[in-house]
């Protein structure tokens, strides 16, 4: 397997869906607390990085399983990177656990060095990452996935790194983790939106595979108005957390990306083809993790 292969197999490219919460936390940690712990923010964004590539090649690597014992040749030889490029199914699966391997050795340290709250919050995030893909009833193939994927890929990564970087300033408690959910839920849904628009274009293929989707239940018509939903929510969040002073009033020219953002919302509304559109819901992510970051780096930094 040579490197781009493996890129391919951890889905390199949508990484920008973990690193961004990473740098938003550490801003809103900044803006909100006036502190920073780095030795924290590497050590955890090393073992996110590790464990988000871990979730994403178990996805591939359950997926080829599955539709192995189902004899879904088509997907197996035509659509998985395992398949297409004939890969060791073995040799995968301690690929797979060694990420995990590596990955929970640093969450023991993070705790270690802070308190049990990061384990009980690392020991959420790794029980989703197995259950999105793995079980006898992946997240991935249910109505929850996308809740689950905005929650733990926008929140949960939001809450740890802004709870690594205050531990020894203050104690941890629940009026930190509410308030997290304002600033970290545009991220969080447009998340979640890019996961519903992979299910409105693998709606034929989900039923051939059986897995029964919120699109599967709500018919493509309405998972359309659903998935426009999660990008107004989110950017009234982010109006709500500059309201409310969690972040800086410098972050309201995010709202600069709407026109973007509802250009592509226009398109995919027309034609929802896995080839050709679902890169509008990607680039959508990419504008709003680009703006909201800069945007919030700029307050911080300037005061505005």
């Amino acid at each position: 397997m040579n490197l781009k292969i493996f890129l391919e197999l951890v889905e390199i490219k949508a990484k920008t869906a973990s690193i961004f919460p990473f740098l938003l936390a550490a801003l809103y940690s900044y803006y909100r607390f006036g502190y920073l712990n780095f030795t924290n923010m590497l050590i955890f964004f090393v073992a996110m990085l590790l464990f988000n590539m871990a979730v994403d090649a178990n996805d591939n690597y359950q997926d080829y399983k599955r539709t192995k014992r189902n004899k879904t040749n088509d997907f197996i030889s035509k659509t998985n990177v395992i398949g297409v490029n004939h890969l060791n199914i073995h040799m995968i699966g301690w690929l797979v656990f060694a990420l995990i391997f590596v990955s929970a050795l640093l969450g023991i340290w993070l705790t270690i060095r802070t308190n049990w709250i990061i384990l009980v919050m690392g020991l959420f995030c790794f029980a989703v990452g197995y259950l999105y893909a793995g079980g006898p009833w992946p997240l991935s193939s249910l109505p929850i996935a996308e809740f689950f994927a905005g929650f733990t890929m926008g929140y949960m990564i939001f809450l740890i790194n802004v709870f690594l970087n205050l531990y020894s300033k203050m104690t941890f408690n629940w009026s930190i983790a509410i308030e997290a959910l304002l600033p970290a839920g545009l991220i969080s849904f447009a998340i979640s939106a890019l996961l519903l628009a992979n299910n409105i274009c693998d709606e034929e293929e989900d039923k051939t595979l059986k897995r029964h989707t919120i699109v599967y239940y709500l018919g493509r018509s309405k998972s359309l108005i659903l998935y426009d939903s999660f990008y107004v929510i989110g950017f009234l969040l982010l109006l709500f957390s500059v309201i409310l002073k969690l972040q800086p009033i410098a972050s309201l020219l995010t709202f600069a990306i709407v026109p973007l953002i509802w250009h592509n919302l226009v398109i995919f509304h027309k034609k929802q083809v896995k080839k050709e559109t679902f890169i509008l819901s990607i680039k959508n992510l990419l504008f709003i993790s680009v703006a909201q970051t800069l945007t919030v780096a700029i307050g911080v930094f300037l005061h505005f």
